[in-house]
């Protein structure tokens, strides 16, 4: 079973930086396509960014391109998300997921995701 927390939540204010983190056990990172998520109450999960085994394949929400990084370090068996000139409408709390599939490409959809953290608070003010 693979166990995922996620952390670096907090408050921001507007055009600020969080990086979150999302440290794996119970299993080998690099054999997971990974994503981040986020959620406000009353909201379906929203799709974020994803990344490929390597970290060589990324993808991204149109509303976080060019603000957000996805990134991994295998070796240590955590994933981050890198987030810059954050502001109110990225308040959520955010999830790291896990694919464990083999044979696709990176997905945006929740529901490909096998194992998800707790999640963590993000909240930019204005």
């Amino acid at each position: 079973q693979l166990h995922l927390v996620e952390s670096g939540g907090g408050l921001v204010q507007a055009g600020g930086s969080l990086r979150l983190s999302c440290a794996a056990s119970g299993g080998t990172l690099s054999r997971y396509k990974m994503g981040w998520f986020r959620q406000t109450p009353g909201k379906e999960r929203e799709f974020v960014a994803a990344i490929n085994w390597s970290g060589g394949s990324t993808g991204y929400a149109d509303s976080v391109k060019g603000r957000f990084t996805i990134s991994r370090d295998n070796a240590k068996n955590t994933m981050y998300l890198q987030m810059n000139s954050l502001n109110p409408e990225d308040t959520a709390v955010y999830y790291c997921a896990a694919d464990s599939r083999l044979f696709y490409n990176l997905t945006n959809s929740p529901l490909q995701y096998d194992y998800w953290g707790q999640g963590t608070q993000v909240t930019v003010s204005s």
